[in-house]
């Protein structure tokens, strides 16, 4: 048995094996990569504008939580927009704050009615 040869071999082993390691890393970086790429694209853009109508979303973890209860609350009203995702927002009793964009969704005033809808029913006599 030739240790030189042995040896050698092992080193030949050991940088298979860091190769092997470099490639999947490589690898895995381009898929995380390529994922993110593909969820920023798909992610809607939030605009607001100062004066809107704005609902805010309770992320607060509750242990039993109330089945029908939205976690929407609300009306605020966008008192100032900062650059990089922060908004302002105010409300008459609960003041104003800085949150982040991505909690809040726009507000539709009023309620729709039955009369607005246009339904045609075809009633045959």
């Amino acid at each position: 048995m030739d240790l030189q040869v042995t040896r050698e071999e092992r080193m030949l082993h050991l940088n298979e094996l860091d190769e092997f390691h470099h490639d999947a890393y490589e690898n895995a970086f381009i898929y995380k990569a390529k994922t993110k790429m593909w969820h920023v694209k798909h992610i809607a853009k939030k605009n607001f504008e100062v004066g809107q109508k704005v609902l805010l979303y309770n992320y607060r973890l509750r242990l039993f939580p109330e089945k029908l209860k939205s976690r929407w609350s609300g009306p605020f009203i966008v008192t100032q927009v900062y650059p990089y995702g922060a908004v302002e927002i105010s409300h008459e009793e609960k003041g104003t704050f800085e949150v982040n964009r991505q909690r809040l969704k726009l507000y539709i005033d009023g309620a729709l009615s039955c009369k607005s809808l246009p339904i045609k029913l075809d009633i045959p006599e």
